[in-house]
């Protein structure tokens, strides 16, 4: 009877094992393509009135900037500033959910580093071994 046990338990680590590496091997071989795909990303946001264009990269960074003519007529520097900003800001965050989506599509559901990728919360990288943690502490008490 033992043995059966021990081969069903071999057998159920095996199958475990297994999805492990096929999940990291199509994330390994997705990692060509996922750095392709942030390398040429270029996200634009416009600004309610159309004057503001901002253009940023994968990482965030600024690289294109188009103010129309139109803008410097209303001559309050403190306005155009904080409506740059504000275009520059919804470009990011539109940047953000794309770099996401991309990264998201390798990285198996339900796992810290998807949980990670959806909300950018350093914790979920950790939760697990929080978890385990203190567990192992709760069983010192006793």
């Amino acid at each position: 009877m033992s043995r059966q046990a021990d081969r069903d338990a071999n057998h159920a680590l095996r199958g475990r094992f297994d999805d492990v590496v096929s999940q990291y091997q199509r994330l390994r071989l997705g990692m060509d393509d996922i750095q392709e795909r942030l390398s040429t990303m270029a996200v634009t946001a416009e600004s309610p009135d159309g004057h503001v264009r901002a253009t940023v990269g994968a990482r965030g960074q600024l690289i294109d900037l188009r103010l129309d003519r139109e803008i410097y007529r209303r001559g309050d520097p403190d306005e155009l500033s904080r409506v740059i900003l504000r275009t520059v800001e919804q470009a990011v965050a539109k940047t953000t959910g794309q770099v996401q989506e991309i990264v998201g599509e390798y990285l198996p559901p339900g796992t810290a580093a998807a949980g990670f990728m959806r909300d950018g919360n350093l914790g979920n990288l950790l939760a697990r071994q929080d978890r385990i943690m203190r567990e192992a502490g709760d069983g010192d008490d006793r």
